[in-house]
């Protein structure tokens, strides 16, 4: 399980335009990768759009922001397009860079257990350090979670 003040695991996944996006492309930067269960769903979307709303205050704070959900790359294309998202999002079908984050695991809805993505947040410093954990996110109130 990763805390705050390990170093954050390598990842490498593609983005919704077929670019791949690894963890090093953003050392000597700030990080916020938030991992989240399915495109257009409700709180899902909730979540994208106050991140989005608030994109300004994460870039002025020295802030990227990048998703990871297992959609494909045309649904967080579609995702993008919908609901105007400023930032990349990860297609991680295999639930690779999910598992390596703890993002991946049992969950319960209606009494039935699964296996399924466990919405959480990471926020990373400039030298690949993990400075927060958020894993009772508030999707309608994220940003006030990552920034205060």
């Amino acid at each position: 399980m990763l805390k705050i003040g390990d170093r954050a695991p390598e990842f490498s996944g593609t983005d919704q335009d077929g670019n791949v996006i690894s963890l090093s492309d953003f050392a000597g930067r700030k990080l916020v990768l938030y991992f989240y269960p399915k495109d257009n769903t409700p709180g899902c979307t909730a979540e994208a759009c106050d991140l989005r709303d608030n994109y300004q205050r994460f870039l002025a704070a020295g802030y990227a922001v990048v998703g990871v959900s297992k959609d494909s790359a045309a649904s967080h294309k579609k995702f993008i397009g919908k609901y105007s998202l400023p930032f990349p999002l990860i297609s991680d079908p295999s639930a690779e860079i999910l598992q390596a984050y703890g993002a991946w695991g049992e969950k319960k809805n209606y009494g039935k257990v699964y296996m399924g993505t466990i919405r959480k947040t990471f926020v990373i410093d400039e030298n690949g350090i993990i400075a927060d954990i958020i894993g009772k996110v508030d999707t309608k109130a994220h940003t006030a979670q990552i920034l205060g």
